[in-house]
């Protein structure tokens, strides 16, 4: 059922009548309740950059954010990175390091952490995961929350939205009849709108187009990375838990690579039983699930970063809106 619903929302018809109403009521619910939480609205002693979608499902803000640590340390600057912490048990708030276990922070966070190095906490609510990263790390002068649109009781000094350009905004209906949290009009107040893939255009004069690029497989059980070439010539096993799969895939697919895919709930608590196909092909998984296989690995599971790649001009609106946002009210850390 929930497979059938997710094919409604990213046709271009409209949905079916029996979820329209329910679709009126959500959308009267949250906005009643984001309302309230922006009259109470906490600010935290540094910037806050919101990094966030509109719609359901994987729109690459993980791989964004990452993007986003970097342009802030070449401005000069130290992140911080908070987050929920989706799928993670806690407690909470709870700083996550590189040896943290994904099932009580969050594969997303873990993944950030392994890539970046960058300081980051999780908690629920997302001004507490502030708190505690700025007390354990004093030097933090701004602090990027990684999908936080929504989450109105932090207050935020820039909000930059993720869009996936291939789907958009599917059917344009709120949940359950759509797959958007807020209309599209939310995307448009934010001060950049980043599209993976796709026509920016079709979102607005001003949305800026980020492609994710995979790099060389690195192996799970230690070693050296491979170039994806390196696997192509026989059916390899692809694996993704994410909230678009066939993104994943067709990225694969793009690098000359044969595919048998198997594609799992987003944030899926991975098995080893999960990955035994009954052969020796190698195994190309994304970074996400990567996180949550090491305790299992084998020669055969690879990981498969990804980087976001931005079209020409792009990262230099980014950095402008970045000190435009920064100068406002806080002073520029030196250089």
């Amino acid at each position: 059922m929930k497979e059938a619903l997710q094919a409604l929302w990213w046709r271009p018809q409209a949905p079916p009548l029996a979820l329209r109403p329910l679709a009126a009521l959500y959308g009267a619910v949250a906005d009643a309740l984001a309302k309230r939480q922006r009259a109470r609205a906490e600010r935290l002693p540094v910037p806050v950059i919101v990094v966030g979608n509109i719609a359901v499902g994987g729109t690459g803000k993980t791989p964004l954010t990452l993007a986003l640590v970097e342009q802030l340390r070449a401005l000069g600057r130290k992140p911080g990175v908070i987050s929920r912490g989706y799928g993670g048990r806690g407690p909470f708030p709870q700083l996550v390091s590189a040896d943290s276990d994904p099932a009580a922070v969050g594969d997303e966070p873990l993944l950030i952490v392994l890539r970046s190095g960058v300081p980051l906490a999780v908690a629920p609510r997302r001004a507490e995961a502030g708190r505690a990263l700025l007390a354990a790390h004093p030097e933090v002068d701004v602090l990027v929350c990684d999908d936080g649109l929504q989450h109105y009781r932090l207050a935020r000094d820039l909000e930059l939205c993720v869009i996936d350009g291939a789907r958009g905004h599917g059917n344009g209906w709120r949940l359950p009849a759509g797959p958007l949290r807020e209309p599209p009009a939310r995307a448009a107040r934010c001060a950049l709108l980043l599209v993976n893939g796709g026509a920016p255009a079709a979102f607005g004069a001003d949305a800026l187009r980020f492609d994710l690029l995979p790099g060389a497989a690195w192996p799970l059980a230690g070693g050296a990375p491979r170039p994806l070439a390196a696997f192509a010539g026989a059916p390899v096993h692809a694996v993704a838990g994410i909230g678009n799969p066939q993104r994943y895939f067709a990225s694969l697919q793009q690098q000359g690579l044969s595919l048998i895919p198997h594609a799992y709930p987003d944030h899926h608590a991975y098995c080893a039983q999960d990955l035994a196909f009954g052969d020796d092909r190698p195994v190309l998984m994304t970074e996400k699930d990567a996180v949550k296989c090491r305790a299992f690995a084998d020669p055969r599971l690879w990981a498969v970063p990804v980087t976001a790649c931005f079209e020409p001009g792009a990262e230099d609106r980014m950095r402008q809106s970045l000190r435009a946002a920064l100068s406002k009210s806080w002073p520029t850390s030196p250089t």
